[in-house]
Protein backbone atom coordinates (compact mmCIF):
# COMPACT_ATOMS: atom_id res chain seq x y z
CA UNK A 1 0.00 0.00 0.00
CA UNK A 2 1.52 3.36 -0.70
CA UNK A 3 1.20 6.06 1.75
CA UNK A 4 -1.26 8.14 -0.96
CA UNK A 5 -3.42 4.52 -0.24
CA UNK A 6 -2.45 4.82 3.90
CA UNK A 7 -3.30 9.07 4.06
CA UNK A 8 -6.02 10.43 1.28
CA UNK A 9 -4.76 13.69 1.94
CA UNK A 10 -2.39 14.71 -1.26
CA UNK A 11 0.54 16.02 0.40
CA UNK A 12 2.35 16.17 -3.47
CA UNK A 13 -0.01 19.05 -4.43
CA UNK A 14 -1.16 16.97 -7.56
CA UNK A 15 -4.64 17.67 -6.81
CA UNK A 16 -4.07 21.67 -6.57
CA UNK A 17 -2.24 21.78 -9.70
CA UNK A 18 -4.90 20.12 -10.93
CA UNK A 19 -7.63 22.13 -9.65
CA UNK A 20 -6.01 25.18 -11.17
CA UNK A 21 -5.80 23.88 -14.91
CA UNK A 22 -9.34 23.19 -14.38
CA UNK A 23 -10.53 26.68 -12.70
CA UNK A 24 -9.39 27.80 -16.20
CA UNK A 25 -12.25 26.40 -17.39
CA UNK A 26 -16.23 26.78 -17.14
CA UNK A 27 -18.30 24.61 -15.41
CA UNK A 28 -19.91 22.92 -18.54
CA UNK A 29 -19.36 22.01 -22.15
CA UNK A 30 -21.44 20.88 -25.47
CA UNK A 31 -24.25 23.56 -23.78
CA UNK A 32 -25.20 20.98 -20.87
CA UNK A 33 -22.83 18.46 -20.18
CA UNK A 34 -20.98 19.07 -16.89
CA UNK A 35 -17.47 19.57 -16.48
CA UNK A 36 -16.24 16.74 -14.24
CA UNK A 37 -12.86 17.05 -14.24
CA UNK A 38 -12.51 18.39 -10.53
CA UNK A 39 -14.98 15.41 -9.13
CA UNK A 40 -13.07 12.54 -11.24
CA UNK A 41 -9.76 14.32 -10.21
CA UNK A 42 -10.55 14.38 -6.73
CA UNK A 43 -11.36 10.72 -6.18
CA UNK A 44 -8.41 9.73 -8.19
CA UNK A 45 -6.12 11.72 -5.66
CA UNK A 46 -7.74 10.52 -2.84
CA UNK A 47 -7.59 6.67 -3.59
CA UNK A 48 -4.25 6.61 -4.23
CA UNK A 49 -3.79 7.91 -8.56
CA UNK A 50 -2.15 10.92 -8.28
CA UNK A 51 0.07 9.66 -10.61
CA UNK A 52 -2.19 9.86 -13.69
CA UNK A 53 -4.61 12.75 -12.37
CA UNK A 54 -2.57 15.04 -14.73
CA UNK A 55 -2.56 12.32 -17.51
CA UNK A 56 -6.43 11.87 -17.35
CA UNK A 57 -6.82 15.65 -17.19
CA UNK A 58 -4.77 16.06 -20.47
CA UNK A 59 -6.74 13.37 -22.31
CA UNK A 60 -10.55 15.17 -20.47
CA UNK A 61 -8.93 18.94 -21.33
CA UNK A 62 -9.90 19.04 -25.41
CA UNK A 63 -13.53 18.50 -23.81
CA UNK A 64 -14.11 22.31 -22.21
CA UNK A 65 -14.64 25.21 -22.66
CA UNK A 66 -13.73 28.07 -21.36
CA UNK A 67 -15.40 30.10 -18.81
CA UNK A 68 -18.46 32.26 -19.86
CA UNK A 69 -17.80 35.84 -19.88
CA UNK A 70 -19.35 38.22 -17.07
CA UNK A 71 -23.05 40.01 -17.78
CA UNK A 72 -22.93 41.69 -13.88
CA UNK A 73 -21.87 41.72 -10.80
CA UNK A 74 -24.30 39.21 -8.57
CA UNK A 75 -24.27 40.99 -5.11
CA UNK A 76 -25.71 40.10 -1.70
CA UNK A 77 -28.66 42.60 -2.76
CA UNK A 78 -29.82 40.78 -6.04
CA UNK A 79 -28.24 37.29 -5.81
CA UNK A 80 -32.12 35.68 -6.49
CA UNK A 81 -32.66 37.81 -9.75
CA UNK A 82 -29.67 35.93 -10.68
CA UNK A 83 -30.61 31.97 -8.98
CA UNK A 84 -31.19 29.58 -11.97
CA UNK A 85 -29.66 31.97 -14.79
CA UNK A 86 -26.79 29.85 -16.64
CA UNK A 87 -25.59 32.72 -18.16
CA UNK A 88 -24.56 34.46 -15.12
CA UNK A 89 -22.13 31.57 -13.89
CA UNK A 90 -19.32 33.62 -14.22
CA UNK A 91 -20.79 36.06 -12.10
CA UNK A 92 -22.18 33.92 -9.46
CA UNK A 93 -18.41 32.19 -9.38
CA UNK A 94 -17.00 35.89 -9.19
CA UNK A 95 -19.55 36.08 -6.11
CA UNK A 96 -18.27 33.05 -4.35
CA UNK A 97 -14.81 33.46 -4.94
CA UNK A 98 -14.92 36.63 -2.89
CA UNK A 99 -17.41 35.26 -0.48
CA UNK A 100 -14.84 32.60 0.51
CA UNK A 101 -11.85 35.14 0.75
CA UNK A 102 -13.61 37.44 2.82
CA UNK A 103 -15.62 34.75 5.32
CA UNK A 104 -14.57 31.33 6.50
CA UNK A 105 -15.78 29.05 3.77
CA UNK A 106 -17.25 26.80 6.66
CA UNK A 107 -19.72 30.11 7.27
CA UNK A 108 -20.36 31.02 3.29
CA UNK A 109 -21.81 27.10 3.16
CA UNK A 110 -23.87 27.46 5.69
CA UNK A 111 -25.36 30.33 4.86
CA UNK A 112 -26.14 29.45 0.99
CA UNK A 113 -26.44 25.37 1.56
CA UNK A 114 -30.22 26.26 2.29
CA UNK A 115 -30.78 28.51 -0.35
CA UNK A 116 -28.96 26.06 -2.34
CA UNK A 117 -30.83 22.92 -1.33
CA UNK A 118 -34.46 23.25 -2.95
CA UNK A 119 -32.28 23.06 -6.28
CA UNK A 120 -30.52 19.89 -6.06
CA UNK A 121 -31.38 18.91 -9.37
CA UNK A 122 -29.37 21.65 -10.68
CA UNK A 123 -27.14 20.56 -13.93
CA UNK A 124 -28.61 16.99 -13.51
CA UNK A 125 -27.31 17.10 -9.83
CA UNK A 126 -23.85 17.71 -10.61
CA UNK A 127 -23.71 21.12 -8.86
CA UNK A 128 -24.13 19.27 -5.03
CA UNK A 129 -22.43 16.54 -6.53
CA UNK A 130 -19.08 19.04 -7.58
CA UNK A 131 -19.83 20.86 -3.62
CA UNK A 132 -19.26 17.31 -1.96
CA UNK A 133 -16.09 16.61 -3.72
CA UNK A 134 -14.72 20.33 -2.84
CA UNK A 135 -16.47 20.12 1.05
CA UNK A 136 -14.09 16.49 1.56
CA UNK A 137 -10.94 18.03 0.42
CA UNK A 138 -11.58 21.01 2.71
CA UNK A 139 -12.40 18.60 5.63
CA UNK A 140 -9.55 15.95 4.88
CA UNK A 141 -7.03 17.92 4.00
CA UNK A 142 -5.56 21.55 3.84
CA UNK A 143 -7.47 24.19 3.18
CA UNK A 144 -5.75 25.99 0.21
CA UNK A 145 -6.56 28.56 -2.18
CA UNK A 146 -7.35 25.87 -4.74
CA UNK A 147 -9.53 24.32 -2.87
CA UNK A 148 -11.10 27.11 -1.38
CA UNK A 149 -11.53 28.16 -4.81
CA UNK A 150 -13.33 24.63 -6.14
CA UNK A 151 -15.75 25.23 -3.72
CA UNK A 152 -16.65 28.56 -5.11
CA UNK A 153 -16.77 27.40 -8.99
CA UNK A 154 -18.99 24.20 -7.40
CA UNK A 155 -21.38 26.75 -5.62
CA UNK A 156 -20.94 28.81 -8.22
CA UNK A 157 -22.65 26.42 -10.69
CA UNK A 158 -25.49 25.14 -7.99
CA UNK A 159 -26.25 29.03 -8.04
CA UNK A 160 -26.43 29.50 -12.12
CA UNK A 161 -28.09 25.70 -12.79
CA UNK A 162 -30.36 25.89 -9.81
CA UNK A 163 -33.43 24.03 -10.67
CA UNK A 164 -36.46 22.89 -8.11
CA UNK A 165 -38.02 19.87 -8.81
CA UNK A 166 -41.67 20.23 -9.29
CA UNK A 167 -44.52 20.30 -6.79
CA UNK A 168 -44.78 16.10 -5.71
CA UNK A 169 -47.11 14.34 -3.74
CA UNK A 170 -46.19 12.20 -0.37
CA UNK A 171 -47.43 8.30 -2.11
CA UNK A 172 -47.86 5.40 0.55
CA UNK A 173 -44.80 5.44 2.59
CA UNK A 174 -42.26 2.52 2.47
CA UNK A 175 -40.30 0.80 5.38
CA UNK A 176 -36.90 1.75 4.25
CA UNK A 177 -35.43 3.16 1.26
CA UNK A 178 -34.30 0.14 -0.96
CA UNK A 179 -38.19 -0.39 -1.27
CA UNK A 180 -38.64 3.17 -1.72
CA UNK A 181 -36.79 3.05 -4.65
CA UNK A 182 -38.30 0.19 -5.68
CA UNK A 183 -41.84 1.93 -5.49
CA UNK A 184 -40.66 5.15 -7.36
CA UNK A 185 -43.34 5.40 -10.08
CA UNK A 186 -41.34 5.87 -13.46
CA UNK A 187 -42.03 9.13 -15.98
CA UNK A 188 -44.17 7.86 -19.06
CA UNK A 189 -41.98 8.88 -21.31
CA UNK A 190 -38.61 8.36 -20.34
CA UNK A 191 -37.36 10.36 -23.71
CA UNK A 192 -35.55 13.66 -23.81
CA UNK A 193 -33.21 16.28 -21.73
CA UNK A 194 -33.29 15.92 -17.80
CA UNK A 195 -35.62 18.84 -17.67
CA UNK A 196 -38.53 17.71 -19.71
CA UNK A 197 -38.33 14.35 -17.88
CA UNK A 198 -38.04 16.11 -14.66
CA UNK A 199 -41.23 17.73 -15.21
CA UNK A 200 -43.44 15.00 -15.56
CA UNK A 201 -42.52 13.86 -11.40
CA UNK A 202 -45.71 13.57 -10.01
CA UNK A 203 -45.27 12.48 -6.41
CA UNK A 204 -42.77 9.68 -4.35
CA UNK A 205 -42.74 7.46 -1.69
CA UNK A 206 -43.32 8.81 1.71
CA UNK A 207 -39.44 8.12 2.77
CA UNK A 208 -38.18 8.09 5.28
CA UNK A 209 -41.54 8.98 7.04
CA UNK A 210 -41.80 11.02 10.03
CA UNK A 211 -39.16 13.17 10.33
CA UNK A 212 -36.13 11.42 11.94
CA UNK A 213 -35.29 12.08 15.64
CA UNK A 214 -32.33 14.02 15.45
CA UNK A 215 -29.39 15.27 13.25
CA UNK A 216 -27.34 11.68 13.57
CA UNK A 217 -30.56 10.08 12.67
CA UNK A 218 -30.69 12.29 9.56
CA UNK A 219 -27.36 10.68 8.89
CA UNK A 220 -28.11 7.53 9.23
CA UNK A 221 -31.31 7.89 6.93
CA UNK A 222 -29.11 9.26 4.17
CA UNK A 223 -26.38 6.26 4.76
CA UNK A 224 -29.19 4.12 4.24
CA UNK A 225 -30.03 5.67 1.19
CA UNK A 226 -26.50 5.95 -0.79
CA UNK A 227 -26.36 2.07 0.40
CA UNK A 228 -29.47 0.86 -1.15
CA UNK A 229 -29.41 3.29 -4.48
CA UNK A 230 -25.91 1.98 -5.08
CA UNK A 231 -26.84 -1.42 -4.79
CA UNK A 232 -29.44 -0.67 -7.11
CA UNK A 233 -27.24 0.41 -9.72
CA UNK A 234 -26.29 -3.14 -10.22
CA UNK A 235 -29.34 -4.66 -11.06
CA UNK A 236 -30.94 -1.40 -12.85
CA UNK A 237 -28.12 0.78 -13.97
CA UNK A 238 -28.51 -0.96 -17.31
CA UNK A 239 -31.66 1.31 -18.38
CA UNK A 240 -29.13 4.46 -18.50
CA UNK A 241 -25.20 3.65 -17.06
CA UNK A 242 -24.28 7.08 -17.29
CA UNK A 243 -27.62 8.98 -15.94
CA UNK A 244 -28.49 6.18 -13.02
CA UNK A 245 -25.06 6.54 -10.95
CA UNK A 246 -26.56 10.00 -9.99
CA UNK A 247 -29.08 8.32 -7.92
CA UNK A 248 -26.36 7.26 -5.56
CA UNK A 249 -23.74 9.77 -6.36
CA UNK A 250 -25.70 12.73 -4.98
CA UNK A 251 -27.34 11.90 -2.17
CA UNK A 252 -23.59 10.90 -1.48
CA UNK A 253 -22.67 14.26 -1.95
CA UNK A 254 -24.65 15.28 0.78
CA UNK A 255 -23.76 12.86 3.22
CA UNK A 256 -20.52 14.13 2.93
CA UNK A 257 -21.28 17.71 3.37
CA UNK A 258 -23.01 17.11 6.34
CA UNK A 259 -19.90 17.48 8.90
CA UNK A 260 -19.49 21.35 7.72
CA UNK A 261 -22.75 21.54 8.16
CA UNK A 262 -24.82 22.69 11.82
CA UNK A 263 -26.86 19.99 12.53
CA UNK A 264 -29.89 22.14 12.35
CA UNK A 265 -29.55 21.57 8.43
CA UNK A 266 -29.07 17.84 8.47
CA UNK A 267 -33.21 17.08 8.33
CA UNK A 268 -33.64 19.16 5.59
CA UNK A 269 -30.67 17.92 3.54
CA UNK A 270 -32.01 14.34 3.45
CA UNK A 271 -35.00 15.30 2.35
CA UNK A 272 -33.20 16.96 -0.54
CA UNK A 273 -31.26 13.75 -0.99
CA UNK A 274 -34.49 11.59 -1.30
CA UNK A 275 -35.55 14.18 -4.01
CA UNK A 276 -32.57 14.02 -5.83
CA UNK A 277 -32.30 10.40 -5.70
CA UNK A 278 -35.96 9.43 -6.71
CA UNK A 279 -35.72 12.29 -8.89
CA UNK A 280 -33.29 10.37 -10.94
CA UNK A 281 -34.46 6.91 -10.68
CA UNK A 282 -38.20 8.13 -11.68
CA UNK A 283 -36.74 9.77 -14.92
CA UNK A 284 -34.13 7.29 -16.16
CA UNK A 285 -34.68 3.48 -14.35
CA UNK A 286 -35.60 0.55 -15.86
CA UNK A 287 -39.45 -1.51 -15.85
CA UNK A 288 -37.31 -4.50 -14.51
CA UNK A 289 -34.58 -5.52 -12.81
CA UNK A 290 -31.58 -7.14 -14.94
CA UNK A 291 -29.65 -10.07 -13.22
CA UNK A 292 -25.95 -9.38 -12.85
CA UNK A 293 -23.00 -12.27 -13.14
CA UNK A 294 -20.16 -10.73 -10.70
CA UNK A 295 -16.97 -12.87 -9.68
CA UNK A 296 -16.59 -12.89 -5.52
CA UNK A 297 -15.46 -15.96 -3.50
CA UNK A 298 -18.42 -17.69 -1.42
CA UNK A 299 -17.79 -15.46 1.41
CA UNK A 300 -18.92 -12.18 -0.35
CA UNK A 301 -21.24 -13.64 -2.40
CA UNK A 302 -23.17 -14.52 0.10
CA UNK A 303 -22.86 -11.06 1.91
CA UNK A 304 -24.01 -10.04 -1.58
CA UNK A 305 -26.91 -11.46 -2.16
CA UNK A 306 -27.81 -10.59 2.19
CA UNK A 307 -27.17 -7.02 1.07
CA UNK A 308 -29.52 -6.71 -1.88
CA UNK A 309 -33.26 -7.28 -2.18
CA UNK A 310 -34.21 -10.48 -2.65
CA UNK A 311 -36.26 -9.35 -6.04
CA UNK A 312 -32.49 -8.11 -7.39
CA UNK A 313 -30.22 -10.56 -5.82
CA UNK A 314 -27.44 -11.38 -8.63
CA UNK A 315 -25.38 -14.96 -9.05
CA UNK A 316 -22.17 -14.77 -8.21
CA UNK A 317 -19.10 -17.32 -9.23
CA UNK A 318 -15.13 -16.83 -7.45
CA UNK A 319 -12.27 -14.55 -7.61
CA UNK A 320 -11.57 -12.20 -5.22
CA UNK A 321 -12.09 -8.41 -4.91
CA UNK A 322 -10.55 -5.68 -2.89
CA UNK A 323 -12.20 -2.10 -2.51
CA UNK A 324 -8.47 -1.15 -3.90
CA UNK A 325 -8.52 -3.40 -6.86
CA UNK A 326 -12.30 -2.06 -7.86
CA UNK A 327 -11.08 1.31 -7.85
CA UNK A 328 -7.92 0.56 -9.88
CA UNK A 329 -9.87 -0.84 -12.35
CA UNK A 330 -12.28 2.14 -12.29
CA UNK A 331 -9.42 4.04 -12.52
CA UNK A 332 -7.85 2.19 -15.48
CA UNK A 333 -11.50 2.50 -17.15
CA UNK A 334 -10.94 5.99 -16.95
CA UNK A 335 -14.52 6.95 -17.75
CA UNK A 336 -15.39 9.98 -15.13
CA UNK A 337 -19.45 8.94 -14.42
CA UNK A 338 -17.47 5.11 -13.53
CA UNK A 339 -14.78 6.81 -11.09
CA UNK A 340 -16.82 8.99 -9.11
CA UNK A 341 -19.53 5.79 -8.99
CA UNK A 342 -16.67 3.62 -7.81
CA UNK A 343 -15.64 6.45 -5.23
CA UNK A 344 -19.15 6.02 -3.85
CA UNK A 345 -19.24 2.33 -3.90
CA UNK A 346 -16.03 2.31 -1.63
CA UNK A 347 -17.27 4.64 0.69
CA UNK A 348 -20.35 2.13 1.06
CA UNK A 349 -17.97 -0.38 1.62
CA UNK A 350 -19.33 -3.79 1.27
CA UNK A 351 -19.36 -6.98 -1.58
CA UNK A 352 -22.94 -5.64 -2.90
CA UNK A 353 -21.71 -2.05 -3.54
CA UNK A 354 -18.07 -3.51 -5.15
CA UNK A 355 -20.62 -5.50 -7.44
CA UNK A 356 -22.31 -2.52 -8.20
CA UNK A 357 -19.15 -0.82 -9.03
CA UNK A 358 -18.18 -3.22 -11.51
CA UNK A 359 -20.82 -3.66 -13.21
CA UNK A 360 -20.63 0.57 -14.03
CA UNK A 361 -17.10 -0.82 -15.21
CA UNK A 362 -18.59 -2.85 -17.69
CA UNK A 363 -21.86 -1.07 -18.85
CA UNK A 364 -19.73 2.65 -19.70
CA UNK A 365 -17.57 2.69 -22.18
CA UNK A 366 -13.68 3.35 -21.21
CA UNK A 367 -12.22 6.89 -21.82
CA UNK A 368 -9.24 5.02 -23.52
Amino acid sequence: MTDTQRNPTDTSGTLDEALERIHLSGPERDGWLSNHAPMAIEALVRHGHARVAHRWLDTYRPKLEDMPGSVAPVTALNWQEALGDISRVADWTAFFERETADRPWRTVLAEWWPRLLPGIAAGATHGVIRVGHAVRTLLEGEETAPRVRELAHALGYWAARHQPLPALERLAPALDAAAALDRVPLIADQDGGIRSRFEQLTGFPDWPGRDPAGPEAARAAIEELVRAATHRYATHGHADPIMLVHAATAPNAVLRTLPALPGTLWTPSLHAAWAASAAVTSAYGPREAQPVTEHLPTAQAAQAAQAMPAAHAAPVASAAQHPQEVFERAAAHGDDHTIKFADTALDVGDAAALVAAGRAIELNTPAW
